[in-house]
């Protein structure tokens, strides 16, 4: 089998939770410029830089740690948490009225953002099956590239239709469900059997997810 239960589970986590943000980000500078007081679309890009700078520089750094200590426990909580406090974020912004609230909200996620894309990754490449390396990451990739032109799509018409607090309840929806999935792989992804598997060697690794 091509793809185990594993790596489905944490692609399928993964779609939730950025496609959630995918109804959202296309239409961020409108919210800001319309429901945010002296929201500008210049503050919109300061903003946005906010979100990248924050994940960009704790990334490394986290990773670093994560790739030190030994097992998966350590990965696994760093994605639960990080996806967690990501979905948060959206409730935040139900009450956001200033800059400051934008601001510090994008830190959060950028935060967030930080604990969770060195683990997921990290976890995901520790779990492919044997000698489908390409096929798996493309299969991530083209999942996560229809979701997100499907999100970008709906998410002007439920602000449009519904208003941006309902869209930002399913945003934090979406975010949550994923969290919930993972935890449906947590002892497959922490049981002492697989730690101690070789990747490269054994065979069977391969078919233990299948």
């Amino acid at each position: 089998m091509r793809l185990n239960k594993t790596i489905a589970t944490l692609i399928f986590a993964d779609l939730l939770l950025y496609s959630g943000w995918g109804l959202f980000s296309p239409i961020f500078a409108i919210f800001v410029t319309d429901q945010i007081k002296n929201g500008s679309l210049e503050m919109v890009g300061f903003i946005v830089a906010t979100y990248w700078l924050v994940k960009s520089i704790i990334q490394p750094f986290l990773a670093n740690f994560l790739d030190i200590k030994k097992g998966e426990e350590d990965d696994f909580f760093s994605l639960i948490l990080g996806m967690t406090l990501a979905s948060f974020v959206p409730l935040g912004y139900f009450f956001a009225t200033n800059l400051f609230h934008v601001f510090f909200l994008e830190a959060i996620r950028g935060v967030a953002m930080a604990c969770v894309v060195p683990s997921w990754y990290g976890i995901f490449t520790r779990h492919i099956n044997k000698d489908w390396y390409a096929f798996s990451w493309s299969v991530h990739s083209t999942a996560l590239g229809v979701m997100l032109g499907f999100s970008a799509a709906f998410g002007g018409i439920i602000a449009v239709l519904l208003g941006f607090r309902v869209l930002f309840i399913v945003v934090s929806l979406l975010g949550f469900s994923g969290v919930l999935t993972l935890l449906y792989v947590r002892k497959r992804i922490l049981s002492d059997e697989f730690q101690n598997s070789s990747f490269f060697s054994s065979k069977d690794f391969e078919n233990k997810d299948s």
